[in-house]
């Protein structure tokens, strides 16, 4: 499979050389067919409590994005 980046990103990304961006993107792909299968095969309380777990994860992730920028950032400087 081949992905097709914006050049902006391409630039972002050749910055981190040390990231395996194709394996990066295969767990991605992987996390979402199973949360989409999950969600396909949940019954209608299940998708409500799937879905408060998706909020949640994302109000984490943001943390932890915030963070490791902070770290990142100091690192290349």
């Amino acid at each position: 499979m081949t992905l097709a980046v914006s050049k902006e990103l391409k630039e972002r990304m050749d910055i981190f050389k040390e990231m395996n961006w194709s394996e990066i993107a295969r767990q991605s792909f992987e996390r979402k067919l199973l949360f989409l299968e999950a969600l396909k095969n949940a019954e209608p309380e299940s998708a409500e409590e799937i879905a408060f777990a998706v909020k949640l994860g994302k109000k984490v992730n943001k943390g932890i994005y915030k963070k490791y920028k902070e770290l990142y950032s100091k690192e290349l400087k």
